[in-house]
């Protein structure tokens, strides 16, 4: 059978994109007030105007908790009008536009949020310096309908998927760790214990929203973390969510924001860069010891390929391969190895017109050096230092 082209539209749920490339989620800083700015609709509208089929905002927080620091957005009727202009802006350009919803969990700044950040057990939290807290079963099924209704408030306002964060040792994540979750009731132990909030995150949100758009789910295949979700345990939790139905489509990632961030980026290890972002004593410490918490891995094109296709023979729900996708080349390959979609992040914040290049000219060169500097400015105005 012969590989789809890249460039050819594709089916997701109920939604045709022009394209199988969809921007990844890269959290934008763009949100005053935990509202959508002008910033963040020309940033996506950019995305949008560049080629993809679907850009995908991110970090829309179920609950004023659950955000990573406080100016981001919280999905609430108070937000309805600006997500409605965004997501006009980047319907004109001919592109569809998903919402990332989740849970922070311990990734959350709760000294930023003014609340204690949230997690399956308690613990101490290096960003915040301030105590994790347990969730409580109340707050396990307040997060559940909190997800159902931030799904329901993305389809009022305009986009056509969401993707649910099951990830990077967010909430739900930290409950799918079996290093981070220690508790010893029903959502504790055993994986199938472990996967419930997950599990059930996924159905309030289908039953929620129905086919008015597509779901997915981001979902890490490891932590990179001794002790932390590994392979053979995601795949488990991607088989039961098939089987539920709950998903259109999942996306397959891998790291720790909490403990090993660079597992998911690969390249340079901007340390010094980060350490200018904080206050001191804290910038010091950075200087001192960061390169314990921000390891550096070599890049390689397609990194997370070779475990993704672990998934992609077990699995018949399309799969989005991410992680080192900047090459025409390496995007034909994923269609090949039976990916639906890639998913693309630093070489668009390069260039945000490197699509529609690349549709014209397949040799066009990414010209992303995976210097990886762009993170640190997640804590101004996501950009790439070199553009």
């Amino acid at each position: 059978m012969t590989a789809p082209d890249v460039f050819s539209p594709a089916r997701l749920g109920p939604l045709t994109l022009r394209n199988r490339v969809i921007k990844a989620a890269t959290f934008e800083h763009m949100a005053p007030g935990a509202l959508v700015g002008d910033d963040l609709i020309e940033f996506h509208r950019a995305h949008a105007a560049g080629g993809v089929g679907m850009t995908t905002v991110a970090y829309c927080a179920v609950a004023p908790e659950g955000r990573t620091e406080h100016d981001q957005i919280w999905m609430r009727p108070e937000a309805l009008p600006g997500l409605r202009r965004l997501t006009d802006a980047v319907h004109a350009e001919g592109a569809a536009i998903s919402a990332q919803i989740g849970h922070a969990g311990p990734v959350a700044n709760g000294r930023s949020n003014g609340v204690h950040a949230l997690a399956a057990s308690a613990s101490f939290s290096p960003l915040s310096m301030q105590k994790i807290r347990k969730a409580t079963h109340a707050d396990i099924e307040r997060v559940t309908k909190a997800h159902a209704e931030a799904a329901l408030l993305a389809a009022e306002a305009g986009f056509d998927a969401v993707e649910i964060h099951f990830g990077h040792n967010y909430m739900a994540s930290s409950f799918l760790s079996p290093l981070l979750n220690k508790r010893k009731d029903e959502y504790g132990g055993s994986l199938a214990n472990r996967a419930k909030v997950a599990l059930g995150i996924a159905r309030a949100v289908r039953e929620a929203v129905g086919d008015r758009i597509a779901i997915l789910a981001k979902l890490n295949m490891e932590d990179g973390v001794r002790g932390g979700f590994q392979v053979e345990e995601s795949l488990q939790v991607a088989q039961w969510l098939e089987r539920d139905g709950s998903l259109d489509a999942l996306e397959l990632t891998a790291g720790s924001s909490l403990l090993n961030p660079m597992y998911l980026f690969r390249g340079e290890a901007p340390v010094k860069e980060f350490a200018e972002t904080l206050p001191q004593p804290l910038k010091l410490g950075m200087k001192m010891t960061g390169k314990k918490f921000i390891r550096e891995y070599p890049y390689r094109e397609a990194f997370l390929l070779d475990k993704a296709l672990l998934f992609r023979r077990e699995l018949e729900l399309p799969l989005i391969l991410l992680g080192g996708i900047s090459e025409r080349a390496t995007m034909d390959r994923a269609m090949a190895e039976g990916f639906e979609f890639v998913a693309m992040a630093r070489a668009l914040l390069r260039e945000p017109d490197l699509l529609n290049r690349m549709r014209e000219n397949p040799a066009t060169p990414s010209l992303c050096t995976h210097c990886n500097k762009c993170m640190p400015t997640i804590f101004t105005k996501t950009h790439c230092v070199l553009a």
